[in-house]
């Protein structure tokens, strides 16, 4: 029986060895059900990502960053929680088919997440080493004793002693936290990690350290990455592929140099113009006006329309469908169904 155990893991992994695309996400609709209305968080987005490659999902609170991340991983809160449609792929295992012990099997080996908070992440009364150690012991099938040692070698490629692995999260600082929590996302080389403002909960100093640690680690182990954030700057340092997100839509999608050298959207030009000029003391912020709509009574046509200067009764009367500029390049935007349209800036 061991060896028939064996024989099944081996061909699993030697499955995803061979497997280019680790993560496929296919017109996936999320709503939340509640007694007396429906928030509709996600709207039916779609991407996809080979090993090595990281996506930045960007956009303000609220635009379903989050949702996506914990659909994913099939831990959405179930109520209110409802996968309505689409699929989820990761590395050939469809999530959303899957039983919870099959869940169990896949969460932490193959795909894992560093959750935004790392204060209420760990456990208050587990060592640090202890919270490392149980994910290695459940996926590796190590002893007590050699899932703590690799536990300590995962303290030590964080930046944390590994005699350190003994202490417990209270007597660490909120960065060193956030490594303890990547070290535990990362102790069995998963095939794709989510990353949910890995950065928010630390202070300015820390926060470029952590972000080159995971751009590092990704390098090293080949891991996919999906960086959650509202930060276009962080998406600037580590991403290859950015998805722009307003009111549970992806309204812009493409390549690094695509989203930022070629913008194309209104709400994407809104958030660029909104960074401060650093090169200009006097120069004013220019905030998008008005606020993300209401999830649970989205407009008929398209949701940015009552926020931008663009907008025409045609945009406010139907969801605007994609319009691509090449094959990684591609807008929700009714106006560019005119031959003439273009945005104003950066340089189009």
């Amino acid at each position: 029986m061991n060896v028939e155990v064996e024989n099944i893991n081996q061909t699993e992994n030697e499955q995803l060895d061979t497997c280019e695309t680790v993560l496929e996400v296919k017109d996936l609709v999320v709503h939340y059900e509640l007694e007396d209305e429906t928030v509709e968080a996600v709207n039916g987005i779609s991407f996809s990502l080979k090993r090595g490659q990281t996506i930045g999902l960007v956009g303000e609170t609220g635009a379903g960053k989050t949702t996506t991340a914990l659909s994913i991983l099939n831990l959405l809160p179930d109520p209110p929680g409802v996968i309505k449609n689409g699929e989820i792929i990761v590395c050939g295992h469809k999530m959303l088919e899957l039983k919870p012990q099959e869940l169990e099997k896949i969460r932490g080996k193959e795909i894992s997440m560093i959750f935004q908070d790392p204060m209420t992440a760990l456990n208050p009364v587990m060592t640090v080493g202890e919270q490392i150690a149980e994910s290695i012991r459940l996926h590796e099938g190590l002893s007590r004793k050699e899932a703590f040692e690799r536990a300590q070698e995962m303290l030590e490629l964080v930046g944390i002693p590994g005699e350190r692995a003994i202490d417990y999260p209270h007597q660490f600082s909120g960065g060193m936290k956030q490594r303890v929590v990547i070290a535990i996302a990362l102790a069995c080389n998963p095939y794709v990690l989510l990353a949910d403002e890995p950065t928010t909960a630390l202070d300015v100093t820390i926060q470029a350290q952590v972000l080159d640690m995971i751009n590092d680690l990704k390098n090293r182990l080949g891991t996919a990455l999906v960086m959650i954030t509202h930060d276009l700057g962080v998406v600037a340092e580590i991403c290859d592929l950015v998805a722009v997100m307003y009111a549970g839509r992806i309204v812009e999608y493409g390549t690094l140099e695509d989203v930022f050298v070629h913008t194309r959207h209104p709400y994407t030009e809104g958030l660029f113009n909104s960074l401060p000029n650093i090169s200009d003391k006097n120069s004013e912020l220019k905030p998008i006006p008005g606020l993300m709509p209401d999830p649970t009574k989205l407009p008929p046509g398209c949701a940015f329309a009552p926020r931008c200067q663009y907008a025409t009764e045609a945009c406010r009367a139907a969801q605007p469908t994609p319009t691509y500029f090449n094959d990684t390049h591609y807008v929700l935007c009714t106006r560019y169904n005119e031959p003439d349209f273009r945005l104003l800036t950066r340089g189009i």
